[in-house]
C-alpha cells in the first residue's frame, strides 16, 4: 500500500516531506488539502492531526504529523532504498546528522520563518510586510549563517561530507527566502552559497520546487 501524504506542494512543511519521499524513491499519493477553504480545520482532518496543520502522513494504520518527524520516519522506513539520508550504517555520522537537524529546528528555522511569513503570507491577509520583524530576524539569521559559513568551510555539508536530512530540512524555507530582496544573506557567504546551490539542485528537490509557487501570480 502506497503512503498517503495530505498537504499541498507549495507548503514549506509539505515540501520538506515530499523531498524526502523523492530522495527515498518511495511510492506515495499526495492528497491535496484545500487550506483556503479551511479543510484542515474540519473534523475529518482534525481526526488525523488535532492541531489542524499539514502535512499528515498515513501509512496503513499509522498516522503521523509534524514534517520533520514524518521525514525521519520515511528515511528510516526506506533506509535500504534511494539516498541514505540518516547514515544508518555509521553511528557517529548518524549522530552528527541529528545534531544539525536540531540546529535547523532550534536556530535556523526560528530566524528564517518569520521573514518568509512577512514576505509571502502577510500580503495574503492584506498586510504590508513588517520591516521591524524582518530586520530583527535578519540579524538573528545572519548570526546563524556566520556559524554555517565556518562549518561549511570545513565540510561540504552540515553534518559532514555527505548530504543528509540535516541539509534537506533547510530546503523549503530557504527556497522562498532566496526569492526575497534579502537573498544576499546567503549569496554574500561563499561557502553557504555553494552549499545552497548544491542542495537546491538535487533532482529530488527540483521535482518539488516546481510546485512551490506560493505568492506567485497564476
Amino acid at each position: 500500500m502506497a503512503l498517503k501524504l495530505h498537504g499541498v506542494a507549495m507548503s514549506t512543511c509539505t515540501a520538506r516531506v515530499l523531498t524526502c519521499l523523492h530522495e527515498k524513491e518511495a511510492e506515495f499519493e499526495l492528497v491535496p488539502v484545500n487550506l483556503f477553504a479551511g479543510e484542515h480545520k474540519q473534523p475529518a482532518f482534525l481526526a488525523k492531526n488535532p492541531f489542524g496543520q499539514i502535512p499528515v502522513l498515513e501509512d496503513g494504520d499509522l498516522t503521523l504529523f509534524e514534517s520533520r518527524a514524518i521525514s525521519a520516519y520515511v528515511a528510516e522506513k526506506f533506509k535500504e532504498t534511494g539516498y541514505d539520508l540518516i547514515r544508518h550504517q555509521n553511528p557517529k555520522e548518524a549522530a552528527q546528522v541529528k545534531v544539525w537537524m536540531e540546529v535547523e529546528s532550534q536556530q535556523y528555522h526560528p530566524a528564517i520563518s518569520p521573514i518568509v511569513y512577512q514576505f509571502f503570507v502577510a500580503p495574503l491577509h492584506g498586510k504590508t510586510p513588517d520591516e521591524a520583524i524582518i530586520n530583527e530576524n535578519l540579524e538573528k539569521l545572519g548570526k546563524v549563517l556566520d556559524i554555517y559559513e565556518e562549518k561549511l568551510s570545513r565540510s561540504k555539508y552540515l553534518a559532514g561530507d555527505f548530504y543528509s536530512l540535516a541539509d534537506l530540512f533547510h530546503l523549503s524555507y530557504t527556497y522562498y527566502f532566496m526569492k526575497t530582496p534579502r537573498a544576499n544573506l546567503i549569496n554574500d557567504r561563499p561557502h553557504v552559497k555553494a552549499w545552497w546551490e548544491d542542495i537546491s539542485s538535487r533532482p529530488a528537490f527540483l521535482k518539488v520546487a516546481s510546485g512551490m509557487n506560493f505568492g506567485e501570480e497564476k
